[in-house]
């Protein structure tokens, strides 16, 4: 039997045993790897989930017995000392001497540490390892003990913002410190960074770009940093992920031929300079570069592997794709192909919202056929779409810009339906798994749902980019066959949201709790908890205080928060019709607490720059003038625009604010899978926008014309036409019908629009279940609209005038003091958050 020897146990030499395994040929080797860390391979893309909801044990790739089930020998807590390639042995720290047919070098990297005074003060860190964090999170402790947490992250790529988001997770204020001109250089451009950069400090992170560091500042524990501008800037711990080293020391100490900046070389086929020696990951240099990305590095593992195996022909693409999508800091972002090209032949198209927060931008050929590549910060919806028209050189639609404009159906977009990727296109990049593959598991009955297409491909187990892609594939295919499509909420419960609804409405389930113990398992999660809150309301029109610990944080204080921590509060204002008296008391409440004001696009009044505790104070005097609650912090009814119409309009045909009023009164609290917005126009002309609303009425000859599921935003939708000519009453009854068929059966977080779009049968089915009451549902949801309605309560009247909800509204838990780090600058008589930089 032939011994191999992996050195290295991260997650680049973890997946070569786990394809050599797959192979079915393992037995033909007596493996050894050895690991310098004391707990096998664990997930480093997410290491930052190790500082909030991941314990070490979940970031695992494979628990220690997954090793001894395969015949691995693993060796932890092991450091190779010497490789001997004449004699092809290696020797351990203890002097242990292990001999192979074959060495795999899985080494990877180790942080970049740049050449600063004052590197050896306590308080500074790498961000590299499990370990690595545990000594953060413990100094971290220590530190706001004494009253400190000044924070600064050296390094804006892609670790180093995780690193910041880790910090921030710790209760550290944190700055994030850059040499180069724009957050992740190799990644975005200067908009796309200005952008992150922007969405970054709203959550309170404060960036610095072209800072070269100096010196540590502090005598034997850190208290600052110098630049080389001389500025200064406080720091209570310095976390250094400024790029990464190729740990090829022990390679070049045996002789094998390493690049002149690091790394072990190696050809198409991972053999290093000695025979029967490969590398493979960050340490390897292929190409005459680096790759710090997961994805080459499992390619590099799969070529290894085929090598051993003396499978030949599978070898390294010359061409190394970087495209990579991510979530950091809660922001989605997504570069492919070549991001920066700018040349004669290149045209660059870019769609920017900054009230959004959006930047997209596509290099396309002049002729408009051909995408080279592509940026996406704040919305990575379209990534799956632009990278596979790239990566499969595929034709592009009439107009390039629709790719990156607009609402689309499906992951293709505007290039077609999913099905129409050839089969050889690549889904997931970090596992090489291409569409034939996925599809072919489910024609051919071997898998019937995501989760077993996942755990036969290990597709999504990487960076996740890939799964709303390889989710809509699953899915599809499913249904070409004409099987169920089943979408469970998350790992705490097998169903989706449809049958929790039905199952908590059926059971009489009222409490998280019980939902848990009769349908679920665990403990619950971000993504299950609000689910079933919201599910509470929509079913029993509960208030977000009754179940506070399972709501969204806007929902469980009733009120926006905003980029510095302060809250906006948005009374009820339906129809947009107010009385003087009450704009006075709005602005007697605004000045007597220094809000800053602004009227909303929903015909409202908005309050910015409440502070927690204030909340209930502003409230009280609100209910008092007539206020209540206008629910802007809730996946719920928003608002009904409307304008003036009959009542003072020489073109208007009805009187939309008095129905305008109506709808939004009848409707107000009630929650929904997503926001809810609607509109009410008197004539034709269409002042109050109701077709890009979630529904809409326009006035008409003989009655109202009731638009439904369209909506504004990103992806713009116009709402379209349910039914025409109707008199109030019956309008009254298919919104019924309309709304509380969509909150039964959307998936959760689905505006109107997008649920239109997966409906079967679309617009004209809707029109059968709703008007034509197809399925004999029209009287029992009309039945349970009523119910929700009768049972409405202000949830901030709700809120005073209980002492134990009130509880909630202060800064901290053991005192009553308010937050005095907040800051304010003057803005046209009025006031802003200070701006972090």
């Amino acid at each position: 039997m032939k011994k191999l020897i992996v050195i290295g146990n991260g997650m680049v030499g973890y997946k070569y045993c786990e394809k050599l395994v797959n192979s079915n040929r393992s037995d033909e080797f007596e493996i050894t790897v050895f690991g310098e860390e004391s707990r096998p391979a664990y997930d480093r893309v997410h290491l930052s989930e190790y500082m909030s909801e991941k314990s070490a044990e979940q970031l695992l790739l494979a628990p220690t017995n997954w090793y001894k089930e395969n015949n691995i020998t693993l060796h932890t807590s092991s450091l190779v000392s010497q490789v001997d390639p004449q004699n092809k042995q290696i020797t351990t720290y203890k002097n242990e001497i292990f001999q192979y047919d074959s060495l795999v070098f899985a080494t990877g990297s180790s942080a970049f540490i740049p050449p600063i005074n004052g590197l050896e003060k306590k308080g500074v860190f790498v961000y590299r390892t499990l370990e690595d964090l545990d000594a953060i999170k413990s100094y971290a402790n220590q530190l706001k003990k004494q009253g400190r947490n000044e924070a600064v992250v050296l390094g804006g790529g892609l670790l180093g913002l995780e690193a910041a988001n880790a910090a921030k997770a710790l209760g550290l204020n944190t700055h994030v410190v850059e040499f180069a001109p724009r957050l992740m250089p190799r990644q975005l451009d200067k908009a796309g960074s200005n952008l992150l950069v922007s969405k970054i400090q709203e959550l309170g992170i404060e960036v610095l770009l072209e800072k070269s560091t100096k010196t540590i500042l502090g005598d034997s524990s850190i208290n600052g940093l110098e630049f080389s501008d001389e500025s200064q800037l406080k720091s209570d711990i310095l976390i250094i992920s400024a790029g990464i080293r190729p740990r090829d020391e022990l390679a070049k100490a045996a002789g094998i031929t390493v690049g002149e900046r690091g790394g072990i070389q190696v050809d198409e086929k991972m053999q290093t300079s000695e025979k029967d020696v490969y590398a493979i990951g960050e340490v390897a240099l292929y190409n005459q570069s680096i790759y710090g990305l997961v994805a080459p590095g499992y390619d590099m593992a799969k070529v290894a592997v085929a090598q051993l195996l003396q499978e030949y022909e599978t070898t390294m693409d010359a061409h190394i794709d970087l495209s990579t999508q991510l979530k950091l800091i809660g922001t989605e972002v997504g570069s492919f192909g070549n991001p920066f090209i700018s040349d004669h032949s290149v045209s660059v198209i870019t769609y920017e919202n900054k009230l959004k927060g959006i930047y997209k931008r596509i290099n396309v050929s002049k002729d408009g056929h051909k995408l080279y590549g592509g940026i996406l910060v704040g919305d990575t919806s379209d990534y799956n779409t632009l990278f596979q028209l790239y990566n499969n050189s595929m034709k592009l639609p009439e107009n390039p810009e629709d790719l990156i404009l607009g609402s689309r159906g499906s992951n293709t977009g505007s290039a077609g339906n999913i099905l129409e990727l050839p089969d050889t296109a690549q889904v997931c990049s970090c596992e090489s798994v291409n569409k034939g593959q996925i599809c072919g598991l489910v024609e051919d009955g071997s898998c019937n749902s995501l989760s077993e297409v996942i755990d036969k491909t290990k597709a999504t187990t990487g960076c996740e980019g890939c799964k709303p892609m390889v989710s809509e594939l699953v899915e599809v295919t499913l249904k070409s066959l004409g099987k169920q499509v089943k979408k469970d909420i998350c790992e705490h419960f097998s169903f989706n949201r449809q049958e929790l609804y039905d199952l908590i409405k059926i059971n009489k389930v009222t409490t998280f709790e019980q939902a848990i113990e009769l349908f679920g398992s665990g403990s619950g999660c971000e993504t299950c908890k609000p689910l079933l809150a919201s599910l509470f309301s929509s079913i029993y029109m509960e208030t977000a205080n009754k179940q506070v610990e399972i709501q969204d944080s806007n929902d469980r204080f009733l009120a926006n928060i905003q980029r510095n921590g302060t809250y906006s509060v948005v009374p009820r204002v339906a129809g947009g019709e107010i009385t003087p008296e009450k704009l006075i008391s709005l602005g007697e409440v605004a000045q007597k607490f220094n809000l800053y004001t602004k009227i909303t696009g929903g015909q409202r009044i908005d309050m910015f720059g409440a502070q927690l505790h204030e909340l209930p104070l502003i409230w009280e005097e609100l209910i008092e003038a007539g206020f209540e609650s206008g629910h802007a912090y809730g996946k719920s009814l928003r608002t009904v625009k409307s304008c003036v119409g009959s009542t003072w309009c020489r073109f208007g045909m009805h009187e939309s604010v008095s129905f305008a009023i109506e709808i939004e009164n009848r409707y107000r609290g009630l929650r929904s899978p997503h926001k809810l917005k609607g509109g009410v126009s008197g004539c034709i002309r269409e002042c109050a926008e109701a077709r890009g609303k979630d529904f809409g009425l326009i006035a008409v000859e003989g009655g109202w014309n009731l638009y439904v599921c369209g909506n504004g935003g990103a992806n713009p939708k116009h709402a379209i036409l349910l039914a025409e000519q109707l008199d109030e009453q019956t309008c009254i009854k298919y919104l019924d019908r309309f709304l509380m068929y969509y909150i039964r059966t959307a998936a959760p977080l689905m505006r109107t629009a997008a649920w239109l779009e997966k409906l079967d049968g679309g617009i004209d089915y809707l029109k059968k279940v709703v008007i034509e009451d197809s399925l004999s549902l029209a009287t029992e949801l009309e039945q349970e609209m009523q119910s929700l309605v009768n049972r409405y309560q202000c949830e901030w009247k709700q809120a005073i005038e209980d002492p134990q909800m009130i509880k909630r509204f202060k800064h901290f838990v053991n005192s009553d003091q308010s937050d005095d780090n907040l800051s304010f600058v003057p803005l046209r008589d009025q006031k802003m958050p200070r701006a972090w930089r």
